[in-house]
């Protein structure tokens, strides 16, 4: 069997686990995305966009519901209709928070399954496809803010921008207020902060329908904990688009790529890529001991067990 692993620097060596197989554990999405891992629950959720579903990925459980390579494991929906959901995360407090491209809205599952909107306007307009969501230590909720989901009725409903921007926000854990941090992306999409929290990467996913756009990860520094400063290029893909990316214990960036992940150094060097058979949309640490990469690509979840542990989350 062929290997999935290109290795670019030596640094990635230690990074993977040469026998450990890519593994097909779902397949039947239109466009998956918004992977997140419930370590006290056991379980992944991810998106399903233009399906208009949530979907949940337990790990060797009995019979499997869909196709896949793991018939141990069990595929269910989660949640239909999502509001052509994309991108989740979980708050400081174990909750979902979810990017809702048909409403145009940041929401949270409260434990008894309803839902708070977080985010639906800024400065008394509409949102224009809230895409992907990370939450800071503090509580703050951080999101960007694409036009996507208003493009084509596909992944959300078509509609002009009301916003003249595509930036990322910041949602005050104390007050609720909305505030734009970024503003000069053509399109932000993936953002995750660093181990330490002192930097944000934010992808430029701008390309899909612009060719001019640069495909480039930046990065920031995060001032007094709210504000962002000192934007720079942290790296560029060589092949597709940076979408949603991970960061690990070590500082080492996975993003999500025309042709698998790509591998990053803390310094923007490549150290390698695992090659996945569709495009890649986006990824998680999961598992007991967070060094199982889950990856959305297309129309199936892939698994993968690297020696990297994810960054902690609640």
């Amino acid at each position: 069997m062929t290997s999935p692993y290109e290795i670019i620097d030596p640094r990635f060596r230690n990074l993977i686990v040469p026998s450990a197989a890519l593994e097909e554990l779902f397949s039947g999405c239109r466009w998956a995305e918004g992977p997140v891992w419930f370590a006290d629950l056991g379980c992944l959720l991810f998106s399903d966009i233009p399906n208009e579903r949530m979907l949940r990925y337990v790990p060797e459980t009995g019979a499997q519901a869909g196709t896949g390579s793991n018939p141990g494991a069990a595929i269910s929906v989660f949640r239909a209709p999502s509001g052509f959901a994309n991108g989740n995360t979980r708050d400081r407090e174990g909750r979902l928070v979810t990017c809702e491209h048909g409403e145009r809205r940041v929401t949270r599952t409260e434990a008894d399954g309803s839902l708070t909107v977080l985010a639906s306007h800024f400065e008394g307009k509409r949102l224009n496809s809230p895409n992907d969501v990370v939450v800071k230590s503090d509580g703050s909720i951080w999101f960007s803010d694409p036009t996507y989901g208003i493009l084509s009725d596909y992944e959300g409903y078509k509609a002009e921008p009301e916003q003249a921007a595509r930036r990322v926000y910041r949602i005050d854990p104390q007050t609720g207020e909305v505030s734009a941090v970024v503003d000069d992306f053509t399109q932000p999409n993936g953002l995750a902060f660093s181990p330490d929290e002192r930097r944000l990467y934010i992808a430029e996913s701008g390309a899909s329908h612009d060719a001019s756009v640069p495909s480039q990860i930046r990065v920031f520094d995060v001032v007094d904990g709210y504000r962002l400063e000192n934007g720079r290029v942290f790296c560029e893909l060589d092949c597709g688009l940076p979408d949603g990316f991970r960061l690990d214990t070590d500082g080492n960036l996975w993003t999500s790529a025309g042709d698998g992940v790509h591998c990053f150094a803390p310094d923007g060097t490549l150290l390698g890529k695992i090659r996945v058979p569709q495009t890649v949309a986006n990824l998680t640490f999961g598992g007991p001991r967070r060094n199982r990469l889950f990856i959305t690509a297309t129309r199936s979840l892939y698994a993968v067990h690297v020696t990297a542990t994810g960054v902690q989350m609640p």
